[in-house]
Protein backbone atom coordinates (compact mmCIF):
# COMPACT_ATOMS: atom_id res chain seq x y z
CA UNK A 1 0.00 0.00 0.00
CA UNK A 2 1.39 3.33 -0.98
CA UNK A 3 1.74 5.78 1.83
CA UNK A 4 1.67 9.55 1.38
CA UNK A 5 3.21 11.94 4.23
CA UNK A 6 2.29 15.38 3.27
CA UNK A 7 4.57 18.32 4.69
CA UNK A 8 1.91 20.95 3.98
CA UNK A 9 -1.74 21.57 3.05
CA UNK A 10 -0.21 22.05 -0.77
CA UNK A 11 0.99 18.49 -0.44
CA UNK A 12 -2.29 17.80 0.61
CA UNK A 13 -4.12 19.43 -2.95
CA UNK A 14 -1.86 17.47 -4.84
CA UNK A 15 -2.18 14.59 -3.16
CA UNK A 16 -5.96 14.87 -4.05
CA UNK A 17 -6.14 15.77 -6.71
CA UNK A 18 -3.94 12.81 -8.32
CA UNK A 19 -6.10 10.20 -6.60
CA UNK A 20 -8.74 12.12 -8.68
CA UNK A 21 -7.12 11.91 -11.91
CA UNK A 22 -6.41 7.53 -10.73
CA UNK A 23 -9.61 7.61 -10.21
CA UNK A 24 -7.87 5.76 -6.40
CA UNK A 25 -9.83 6.91 -3.14
CA UNK A 26 -7.44 7.57 -0.01
CA UNK A 27 -7.46 6.51 3.10
CA UNK A 28 -7.27 9.29 5.77
CA UNK A 29 -5.12 8.69 8.80
CA UNK A 30 -2.87 10.64 11.62
CA UNK A 31 -1.79 8.19 13.94
CA UNK A 32 -4.30 5.59 12.41
CA UNK A 33 -5.42 4.71 16.45
CA UNK A 34 -9.12 4.64 15.15
CA UNK A 35 -8.16 2.79 11.84
CA UNK A 36 -10.26 -0.32 13.22
CA UNK A 37 -13.70 1.72 13.81
CA UNK A 38 -15.80 1.71 10.45
CA UNK A 39 -16.19 -0.36 7.63
CA UNK A 40 -13.51 -1.74 6.09
CA UNK A 41 -11.70 -0.05 2.95
CA UNK A 42 -10.41 -0.86 0.34
CA UNK A 43 -7.54 1.47 -0.58
CA UNK A 44 -4.36 1.48 -2.22
CA UNK A 45 -3.10 4.39 -1.00
CA UNK A 46 -2.89 6.29 2.34
CA UNK A 47 -2.56 9.88 2.99
CA UNK A 48 -0.88 10.74 6.44
CA UNK A 49 -1.14 13.63 8.06
CA UNK A 50 1.45 12.87 10.74
CA UNK A 51 3.67 15.60 9.41
CA UNK A 52 1.31 18.38 10.48
CA UNK A 53 2.06 18.45 14.15
CA UNK A 54 2.43 22.23 14.85
CA UNK A 55 0.67 24.21 17.46
CA UNK A 56 -0.25 27.31 15.79
CA UNK A 57 -1.26 29.28 18.27
CA UNK A 58 -2.40 29.53 21.71
CA UNK A 59 -4.16 31.96 23.46
CA UNK A 60 -5.02 31.23 26.99
CA UNK A 61 -6.65 34.65 27.87
CA UNK A 62 -8.73 34.29 24.90
CA UNK A 63 -9.76 30.47 25.58
CA UNK A 64 -8.73 28.85 22.21
CA UNK A 65 -6.05 27.09 20.20
CA UNK A 66 -5.24 26.63 16.90
CA UNK A 67 -3.29 23.23 15.71
CA UNK A 68 -2.39 21.21 12.89
CA UNK A 69 -4.41 18.32 12.41
CA UNK A 70 -1.83 15.42 12.96
CA UNK A 71 -1.40 16.90 16.47
CA UNK A 72 -0.78 14.50 19.30
CA UNK A 73 -3.88 14.65 21.60
CA UNK A 74 -1.37 14.01 24.51
CA UNK A 75 1.05 16.98 23.75
CA UNK A 76 -1.82 19.50 22.87
CA UNK A 77 -3.87 18.25 26.60
CA UNK A 78 -0.59 18.33 27.99
CA UNK A 79 0.19 22.17 27.35
CA UNK A 80 -3.46 22.97 27.90
CA UNK A 81 -3.35 21.51 31.36
CA UNK A 82 -0.06 23.56 31.68
CA UNK A 83 -2.79 26.86 31.69
CA UNK A 84 -5.15 24.88 33.87
CA UNK A 85 -7.34 24.97 30.93
CA UNK A 86 -9.25 21.56 29.37
CA UNK A 87 -11.97 20.82 26.54
CA UNK A 88 -14.87 20.81 28.26
CA UNK A 89 -16.45 17.96 26.18
CA UNK A 90 -14.08 15.30 27.32
CA UNK A 91 -12.76 14.00 24.51
CA UNK A 92 -12.83 10.34 24.38
CA UNK A 93 -9.26 7.98 24.14
CA UNK A 94 -10.02 5.30 22.49
CA UNK A 95 -6.35 3.14 22.92
CA UNK A 96 -7.88 1.13 25.98
CA UNK A 97 -10.92 0.07 23.43
CA UNK A 98 -9.32 -0.90 20.85
CA UNK A 99 -5.92 -1.54 22.07
CA UNK A 100 -3.76 0.61 20.67
CA UNK A 101 -0.68 2.38 21.85
CA UNK A 102 -1.81 4.63 24.42
CA UNK A 103 -2.02 8.61 23.63
CA UNK A 104 -1.82 7.89 20.08
CA UNK A 105 -4.62 10.08 18.75
CA UNK A 106 -4.66 12.95 17.14
CA UNK A 107 -6.56 16.30 16.59
CA UNK A 108 -8.00 15.84 13.65
CA UNK A 109 -9.38 12.13 14.50
CA UNK A 110 -10.58 13.42 17.67
CA UNK A 111 -12.72 16.18 15.79
CA UNK A 112 -13.16 13.14 12.97
CA UNK A 113 -14.71 10.84 15.12
CA UNK A 114 -16.61 13.15 17.43
CA UNK A 115 -16.80 11.16 20.64
CA UNK A 116 -16.88 13.21 23.72
CA UNK A 117 -17.37 11.86 27.06
CA UNK A 118 -19.60 12.58 30.56
CA UNK A 119 -19.11 16.31 30.21
CA UNK A 120 -20.97 16.05 27.16
CA UNK A 121 -24.46 16.62 28.99
CA UNK A 122 -23.18 19.98 30.17
CA UNK A 123 -20.53 21.27 27.46
CA UNK A 124 -21.57 19.77 24.61
CA UNK A 125 -19.85 17.77 21.88
CA UNK A 126 -16.64 18.43 20.02
CA UNK A 127 -18.64 20.14 17.16
CA UNK A 128 -19.56 22.75 19.96
CA UNK A 129 -16.15 23.67 20.19
CA UNK A 130 -14.85 23.44 16.98
CA UNK A 131 -14.64 26.98 15.75
CA UNK A 132 -12.55 26.92 12.24
CA UNK A 133 -11.40 24.44 10.23
CA UNK A 134 -9.21 24.74 7.01
CA UNK A 135 -9.41 21.99 5.13
CA UNK A 136 -9.11 20.37 1.70
CA UNK A 137 -12.10 18.86 -0.04
CA UNK A 138 -12.75 16.10 -2.20
CA UNK A 139 -12.02 18.15 -5.11
CA UNK A 140 -8.65 18.95 -4.03
CA UNK A 141 -9.35 22.77 -2.97
CA UNK A 142 -8.69 23.94 0.13
CA UNK A 143 -11.37 26.25 1.99
CA UNK A 144 -11.64 27.74 5.38
CA UNK A 145 -14.62 27.71 7.62
CA UNK A 146 -15.26 29.24 10.65
CA UNK A 147 -12.72 31.30 12.30
CA UNK A 148 -10.83 31.95 15.74
CA UNK A 149 -13.75 33.74 17.62
CA UNK A 150 -16.89 32.04 19.19
CA UNK A 151 -19.61 34.57 17.35
CA UNK A 152 -18.31 34.99 13.69
CA UNK A 153 -20.43 32.63 11.47
CA UNK A 154 -21.75 34.02 8.64
CA UNK A 155 -23.85 31.36 6.60
CA UNK A 156 -23.16 27.75 6.60
CA UNK A 157 -21.57 26.60 9.72
CA UNK A 158 -19.33 23.74 7.96
CA UNK A 159 -17.43 23.20 11.18
CA UNK A 160 -20.46 20.88 12.37
CA UNK A 161 -20.35 18.95 9.61
CA UNK A 162 -17.10 17.95 9.71
CA UNK A 163 -17.07 16.89 13.41
CA UNK A 164 -18.25 13.52 13.73
CA UNK A 165 -17.74 12.88 9.55
CA UNK A 166 -14.98 9.94 9.83
CA UNK A 167 -12.69 11.98 7.63
CA UNK A 168 -16.04 11.32 4.26
CA UNK A 169 -15.79 14.97 3.79
CA UNK A 170 -12.65 16.91 4.00
CA UNK A 171 -9.29 16.26 4.99
CA UNK A 172 -8.58 18.72 8.25
CA UNK A 173 -4.81 20.15 7.80
CA UNK A 174 -5.72 22.83 11.12
CA UNK A 175 -8.59 23.16 13.24
CA UNK A 176 -9.09 26.05 15.83
CA UNK A 177 -10.44 24.83 19.31
CA UNK A 178 -12.37 26.16 21.88
CA UNK A 179 -10.67 25.65 25.68
CA UNK A 180 -12.03 26.18 29.37
CA UNK A 181 -10.89 26.63 32.71
CA UNK A 182 -10.62 23.55 34.61
CA UNK A 183 -13.03 23.54 37.99
CA UNK A 184 -11.55 23.78 41.32
CA UNK A 185 -12.76 21.25 42.66
CA UNK A 186 -14.81 18.44 41.89
CA UNK A 187 -17.31 15.93 44.01
CA UNK A 188 -18.98 12.24 43.16
CA UNK A 189 -21.50 11.44 45.05
CA UNK A 190 -22.08 7.52 45.12
CA UNK A 191 -25.10 5.82 45.72
CA UNK A 192 -24.98 2.01 45.93
CA UNK A 193 -27.19 -1.21 45.13
CA UNK A 194 -29.66 0.07 42.78
CA UNK A 195 -30.94 -1.76 39.81
CA UNK A 196 -30.85 -0.27 35.94
CA UNK A 197 -34.51 0.89 35.96
CA UNK A 198 -34.24 2.48 39.59
CA UNK A 199 -30.90 4.24 39.17
CA UNK A 200 -32.25 5.53 35.50
CA UNK A 201 -34.71 7.44 37.89
CA UNK A 202 -31.88 8.79 40.08
CA UNK A 203 -29.71 10.13 37.33
CA UNK A 204 -32.96 11.85 35.68
CA UNK A 205 -33.52 13.63 39.07
CA UNK A 206 -30.41 14.68 39.47
CA UNK A 207 -29.99 16.22 36.00
CA UNK A 208 -33.25 17.97 36.11
CA UNK A 209 -32.13 19.52 39.61
CA UNK A 210 -30.95 22.95 39.55
CA UNK A 211 -27.45 22.17 41.02
CA UNK A 212 -25.60 22.26 37.83
CA UNK A 213 -24.63 18.44 37.82
CA UNK A 214 -21.53 17.79 34.76
CA UNK A 215 -21.62 13.75 34.85
CA UNK A 216 -24.13 11.09 36.25
CA UNK A 217 -23.20 7.29 35.18
CA UNK A 218 -24.12 4.25 36.58
CA UNK A 219 -21.90 1.03 36.52
CA UNK A 220 -24.03 -2.11 37.21
CA UNK A 221 -22.45 -4.77 40.14
CA UNK A 222 -21.87 -7.19 36.88
CA UNK A 223 -19.89 -4.44 35.50
CA UNK A 224 -16.66 -5.08 38.28
CA UNK A 225 -15.69 -8.27 37.47
CA UNK A 226 -13.71 -6.67 34.72
CA UNK A 227 -13.23 -3.34 35.86
CA UNK A 228 -9.70 -2.38 37.11
CA UNK A 229 -7.79 0.96 37.99
CA UNK A 230 -9.78 3.82 39.57
CA UNK A 231 -12.91 1.69 39.04
CA UNK A 232 -11.60 -1.15 41.00
CA UNK A 233 -12.48 0.23 44.81
CA UNK A 234 -15.93 1.44 43.68
CA UNK A 235 -16.80 -2.68 43.54
CA UNK A 236 -15.52 -3.36 46.64
CA UNK A 237 -19.09 -4.18 47.80
CA UNK A 238 -19.99 -6.20 44.71
CA UNK A 239 -22.63 -3.50 44.16
CA UNK A 240 -24.14 -1.76 40.88
CA UNK A 241 -22.90 2.18 41.58
CA UNK A 242 -24.42 5.08 40.59
CA UNK A 243 -22.46 8.28 40.17
CA UNK A 244 -23.30 11.88 39.94
CA UNK A 245 -20.91 14.80 39.67
CA UNK A 246 -20.46 18.23 40.66
CA UNK A 247 -17.44 20.47 38.98
CA UNK A 248 -16.89 24.21 39.91
CA UNK A 249 -15.25 26.10 42.45
CA UNK A 250 -14.26 25.75 46.18
CA UNK A 251 -17.15 27.21 48.08
CA UNK A 252 -20.09 26.12 45.60
CA UNK A 253 -19.44 22.48 44.96
CA UNK A 254 -19.91 20.83 48.79
CA UNK A 255 -23.09 22.75 49.14
CA UNK A 256 -24.66 21.38 45.82
CA UNK A 257 -23.41 18.54 46.67
CA UNK A 258 -24.98 17.77 49.52
CA UNK A 259 -28.26 19.31 48.19
CA UNK A 260 -28.30 16.71 45.24
CA UNK A 261 -27.55 14.15 48.43
CA UNK A 262 -30.29 15.55 49.80
CA UNK A 263 -33.10 15.15 47.25
CA UNK A 264 -31.94 11.69 46.34
CA UNK A 265 -31.96 10.59 49.81
CA UNK A 266 -35.07 8.48 48.99
CA UNK A 267 -32.16 6.41 46.57
CA UNK A 268 -30.15 5.63 49.59
CA UNK A 269 -27.42 6.88 51.50
CA UNK A 270 -24.78 8.76 49.03
CA UNK A 271 -21.14 8.15 49.93
CA UNK A 272 -18.47 10.68 48.19
CA UNK A 273 -15.31 10.67 46.60
CA UNK A 274 -12.99 13.95 45.28
CA UNK A 275 -10.99 15.71 43.01
CA UNK A 276 -8.29 13.31 41.83
CA UNK A 277 -10.24 10.18 43.06
CA UNK A 278 -13.46 11.14 41.41
CA UNK A 279 -11.61 12.37 37.86
CA UNK A 280 -9.71 8.74 37.32
CA UNK A 281 -12.98 6.90 37.99
CA UNK A 282 -14.75 9.47 35.28
CA UNK A 283 -11.64 9.04 32.86
CA UNK A 284 -12.60 5.40 33.09
CA UNK A 285 -15.73 5.79 32.29
CA UNK A 286 -14.86 7.74 29.48
CA UNK A 287 -12.61 5.67 28.13
CA UNK A 288 -14.69 2.50 28.91
CA UNK A 289 -11.71 0.68 30.29
CA UNK A 290 -13.82 -2.28 32.05
CA UNK A 291 -14.01 -3.02 28.22
CA UNK A 292 -10.40 -3.05 27.58
CA UNK A 293 -8.91 -4.68 24.71
CA UNK A 294 -6.57 -5.88 27.18
CA UNK A 295 -9.45 -7.48 29.63
CA UNK A 296 -11.52 -10.71 30.01
CA UNK A 297 -14.12 -8.70 27.53
CA UNK A 298 -11.79 -7.53 25.07
CA UNK A 299 -12.81 -10.11 22.59
CA UNK A 300 -16.33 -8.68 22.78
CA UNK A 301 -17.49 -6.82 19.92
CA UNK A 302 -18.79 -3.37 21.81
CA UNK A 303 -21.50 -0.89 20.58
CA UNK A 304 -22.10 2.65 21.39
CA UNK A 305 -25.98 3.23 21.72
CA UNK A 306 -27.08 6.93 22.13
CA UNK A 307 -31.47 6.80 23.08
CA UNK A 308 -34.02 8.44 25.04
CA UNK A 309 -31.99 9.25 28.71
CA UNK A 310 -35.47 8.21 30.24
CA UNK A 311 -35.25 4.76 28.50
CA UNK A 312 -31.55 3.87 28.87
CA UNK A 313 -32.31 1.58 32.13
CA UNK A 314 -35.30 -0.68 30.92
CA UNK A 315 -33.71 -0.48 27.31
CA UNK A 316 -29.98 -1.79 28.78
CA UNK A 317 -31.18 -3.94 30.76
CA UNK A 318 -33.32 -5.72 28.34
CA UNK A 319 -30.46 -5.90 26.22
CA UNK A 320 -27.92 -7.12 28.85
CA UNK A 321 -30.43 -10.03 29.99
CA UNK A 322 -31.25 -11.13 26.67
CA UNK A 323 -27.69 -11.22 25.07
CA UNK A 324 -26.25 -12.31 28.30
CA UNK A 325 -23.70 -8.79 27.75
CA UNK A 326 -22.86 -6.03 29.86
CA UNK A 327 -23.74 -2.10 29.54
CA UNK A 328 -22.45 0.68 31.08
CA UNK A 329 -24.74 4.02 31.31
CA UNK A 330 -23.58 7.40 30.75
CA UNK A 331 -25.40 10.53 30.25
CA UNK A 332 -28.16 9.83 32.48
CA UNK A 333 -28.89 7.09 30.64
CA UNK A 334 -28.80 8.39 27.17
CA UNK A 335 -25.38 6.85 26.19
CA UNK A 336 -25.23 3.02 26.71
CA UNK A 337 -21.77 1.18 26.04
CA UNK A 338 -22.74 -2.74 25.80
CA UNK A 339 -20.19 -5.37 25.61
CA UNK A 340 -21.88 -8.32 23.82
CA UNK A 341 -20.88 -12.35 23.31
CA UNK A 342 -19.38 -12.88 20.03
CA UNK A 343 -21.92 -13.30 17.34
CA UNK A 344 -21.29 -13.16 13.66
CA UNK A 345 -23.66 -10.09 13.52
CA UNK A 346 -22.36 -9.00 16.55
CA UNK A 347 -26.02 -8.79 17.93
CA UNK A 348 -26.58 -6.35 15.30
CA UNK A 349 -30.09 -7.02 14.42
CA UNK A 350 -31.86 -7.71 17.93
CA UNK A 351 -30.01 -4.40 18.44
CA UNK A 352 -31.62 -2.33 16.03
CA UNK A 353 -34.95 -3.81 15.94
CA UNK A 354 -34.84 -3.03 19.87
CA UNK A 355 -33.97 0.22 19.05
CA UNK A 356 -37.02 0.95 16.54
CA UNK A 357 -39.64 1.28 20.15
CA UNK A 358 -37.09 3.75 21.72
CA UNK A 359 -35.77 5.90 18.89
CA UNK A 360 -32.27 6.39 18.70
CA UNK A 361 -29.24 5.07 17.13
CA UNK A 362 -26.29 2.34 17.56
CA UNK A 363 -22.70 2.48 16.37
CA UNK A 364 -20.35 -0.55 16.31
CA UNK A 365 -17.12 0.51 17.58
CA UNK A 366 -15.29 -2.87 18.27
CA UNK A 367 -15.01 -5.94 15.99
CA UNK A 368 -13.32 -8.17 14.23
CA UNK A 369 -12.80 -7.18 10.38
CA UNK A 370 -15.02 -10.47 9.57
CA UNK A 371 -17.94 -8.91 11.72
CA UNK A 372 -17.40 -5.20 10.25
CA UNK A 373 -17.43 -6.94 7.02
CA UNK A 374 -21.14 -8.30 7.73
CA UNK A 375 -22.72 -5.74 9.56
CA UNK A 376 -23.62 -2.05 8.95
CA UNK A 377 -21.11 -0.23 11.44
CA UNK A 378 -22.95 3.17 11.66
CA UNK A 379 -26.95 2.95 12.18
CA UNK A 380 -29.04 3.10 8.90
CA UNK A 381 -30.14 6.10 8.45
CA UNK A 382 -33.92 7.06 7.13
CA UNK A 383 -34.37 7.26 3.31
CA UNK A 384 -34.75 11.34 3.60
CA UNK A 385 -31.79 11.61 5.85
CA UNK A 386 -29.55 9.38 4.09
CA UNK A 387 -30.56 11.55 1.08
CA UNK A 388 -29.99 14.66 2.48
CA UNK A 389 -26.46 13.12 3.33
CA UNK A 390 -25.21 11.82 -0.01
CA UNK A 391 -26.27 15.44 -1.37
CA UNK A 392 -23.51 16.77 1.13
CA UNK A 393 -21.14 13.95 0.43
CA UNK A 394 -21.84 15.13 -3.20
CA UNK A 395 -21.14 18.55 -2.07
CA UNK A 396 -17.87 18.22 -0.36
CA UNK A 397 -16.32 14.90 -2.74
CA UNK A 398 -18.51 13.92 -5.25
CA UNK A 399 -16.06 11.66 -6.86
CA UNK A 400 -15.96 9.79 -3.17
CA UNK A 401 -12.34 9.50 -2.52
CA UNK A 402 -12.35 10.15 0.76
CA UNK A 403 -12.39 7.43 3.33
CA UNK A 404 -14.62 5.63 0.62
CA UNK A 405 -16.66 2.86 1.81
CA UNK A 406 -16.05 3.80 5.71
CA UNK A 407 -19.19 4.72 6.86
CA UNK A 408 -21.69 3.92 4.15
CA UNK A 409 -20.55 0.32 1.94
CA UNK A 410 -19.19 1.19 -1.40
Amino acid sequence: MDTLKVRDAKDVEQAVRDALAAEQPLEIVGHGSKRAIGLPMATNAVLDLSALNAVTSYEPNELIVTVQAGAPMADLLSLIDSKNQQFAFDPMDTSVLLGTPRDAGTVGGMIAAGLAGPRRIKAGGARDHLLGANAVSGFGDSFKTGGKVVKNVTGYDLCKLLAGSWGTLSVMTEVTLKVMPKAETERTLVLRGLDDVAANRAMTMALGSPYDVSGVAHLPASIFRAAGGALSGLGESRQSVTLIRLEGIGASVPHRAGSVSQALAAFGAAEMIEDDVSASVWASIRDVTPFAASGPLGAWPVWRIVCPPASGGAFGQALARETGGDVIYDWGGGLIWAALPPAMDAHAALLRQRLKSVGGHATLLRATDQVRNTVDVFHTQEAGVAALGLRVKASFDPRNILNRGRMVRA
